[in-house]
């Protein structure tokens, strides 16, 4: 069956927006605690809120947030911001399909509201054939809409809650991250890559404390592991 140029019709951003409403049950508890972060930070209710309005991107804002100091760390956040989110440089052209028919506000709105959530969901959309391209923007601009909203409420929370450093809502972080790490594993192969990662991030992070330098060694000797690991293997 030849591909057809996608669509982007208000029936589709509207079917996007009501599918994921369930997701939104999961990223309501995961704003909250951005904004009690943001909060114990000492940032605004406004910094906080056109934070989680600009940036979109949970992981990236907990990771920034847990580094937080005064004056901002702005090289190392936004070094911190792009190396987490490169997994979306994998995730896009998957959905080539659908983007590269895209134009204007359509295709740049759409990238912007892109998240794992909604991009799963789209995948499976158009595995199934169904070529209308407004479901990854009605998916995403809700999911969008329920993450600035539960930021807001997570600092007006914080605010009262005002927890201590140490409490174990701010291993949140952290917890992501293990959780992401394990939804990747794949099979033992993945052992040397991820120990050689783990390895380099460890050694920089008590060399230069206090900095984000470790995850972009630990992405870049992790990769030049698992590039070593397959041409050892050879070709299947």
């Amino acid at each position: 069956m030849s591909r057809t140029r996608p669509r982007f019709s208000r029936a589709a951003v509207l079917e996007g927006a009501r599918r994921s409403l369930p997701i939104q049950v999961a990223v309501a508890p995961f704003g909250l605690v951005c904004g009690v972060s943001a909060q114990a930070q000492g940032l605004s209710l406004a910094e906080a809120t056109l934070m989680s309005g600009l940036v979109y991107a949970g992981s990236a804002q907990l990771l920034v947030l847990s580094h937080w100091s005064s004056p901002a760390p702005v090289l190392a956040a936004a070094l911190a911001t792009f190396v987490v989110n490169l997994r979306m440089a994998l995730m896009g052209p998957v959905l080539g399909p659908w983007l590269d028919r895209l134009r204007g506000w359509r295709l740049w709105a759409s990238l912007f509201v892109m998240a794992d959530q909604n991009w799963a969901m789209s995948v499976t959309q158009m595995q199934s054939g169904r070529w209308d391209a407004g479901f990854l923007f009605g998916s995403g601009a809700l999911m969008w809409v329920f993450w600035v909203a539960s930021t807001a409420a997570g600092h007006l929370l914080g605010a009262t809650m005002r927890p201590p450093p140490g409490h174990p809502l701010f291993f949140t972080a952290l917890a992501v991250f293990v959780a992401i790490l394990v939804s990747m594993w794949r099979d033992k192969r993945d052992v040397v890559p991820w120990v050689v990662a783990a390895s380099a991030s460890v050694l920089l992070a008590r060399l230069l404390p206090g900095t984000s330098w470790y995850i972009l060694l630990g992405a870049l000797s992790g990769s030049a592991a698992g590039v070593w690991r397959d041409r050892r293997r050879g070709p299947a």
